[in-house]
């Protein structure tokens, strides 16, 4: 029997044959643990940051209780803890003396990391303005009626299309990425699948996207309209479009974020049959 604690390790593998089984008991709350393992082991970890990936399991009594993972410089992105598994992977990393920028969870649990982070290290917490809403599909609830036009999947032929959508939405959610054709494999762009809604004479109004199927779940990520263009149905029907093609692929769960600070967009998800999982949030460290 393994012993009991935290289990830290490089090899995404050994990580996936620890706490597989665990991560797709709970595909919803553990969505970024999922897809972030699943990008590392098909693409390999150099494509996304530039140091080491540490993931980790915590075990207890044979049982894996919670995981974490982090690609430097990115966030530490545990999966729910309760307080006391926290404070016992703050104390944990600190006397390995793992550097931390920031911690990205569920908000209770990148509360509780962050308070026993300070404790751990005195470094002082502070909470990040953007706040995200974890949404799980229930019954596809398609609008009535659709606006006029078409859904429209973009292929390999359409990099640079794909592209222009990713960093229109990009610099519209305020990320700090380079999107180009030099860039485009080391994002978290490019393993999406992409459907464009066109009107009746083919422009392109709105763009959405999904990440492939991990554990029986696809992640409906990237819905973007142009400013100018919104308030017509565009974003909805490109959303349903998308949900439809995640369901077809063999989804048992199609989960989405949304910003808790824009209305319009978490009514739509609502409408459409989207309920709220979590809120995650995010902390930085002094």
């Amino acid at each position: 029997m393994r012993p009991d604690g935290w289990h830290l390790t490089e090899d995404v593998d050994d990580f996936l044959a620890r706490a597989g089984d665990f991560l797709r008991s709970r595909p919803g709350p553990h969505v970024m643990a999922l897809t972030w393992a699943e990008r590392v082991r098909t693409r390999g970890a150099d494509a996304f940051g530039t140091g080491v990936p540490v993931f980790g399991v915590l075990e207890s009594a044979g049982e894996v209780r919670a995981t974490f993972h982090r690609l430097p410089p990115r966030a530490l992105t545990p999966t729910p803890l309760t307080p006391g598994q926290a404070d016992s992977l703050a104390a944990h990393l600190a006397a390995l003396g793992h550097p931390l920028p920031s911690v990205s969870a569920d908000e209770q649990t990148a509360t509780a990391f962050a308070e026993a982070w300070q404790r751990h290290t005195g470094a002082t917490p502070k909470a990040r303005q953007t706040r995200v809403r974890l949404y799980r599909l229930g019954t596809l609830i398609p609008p009535e009626p659709m606006p006029a036009g078409r859904g429209r999947l973009l292929g390999e032929r359409d990099l640079e299309e794909t592209m222009f959508w990713c960093g229109e939405f990009a610099r519209a959610v305020g990320e700090d990425v380079s999107i180009d054709a030099r860039t485009w494999a080391g994002t978290r762009f490019a393993d999406k699948r992409y459907t464009l809604w066109e009107t009746p004479d083919g422009t392109p109004v709105s763009v959405a996207g999904m990440n492939p199927l991990i554990g029986g779940q696809i992640q409906v990520d990237v819905v973007y309209t142009p400013a100018q263009l919104r308030g017509r149905g565009y974003a909805a029907a490109v959303a349903t479009e998308v949900s439809r093609a995640a369901l077809a692929a063999g989804a048992e769960e199609v989960v989405l974020f949304a910003d808790v600070a824009n209305p319009t967009s978490n009514a739509l998800y609502r409408r459409l049959g989207y309920h709220a999982l979590t809120d995650w949030a995010a902390y930085d460290f002094s």
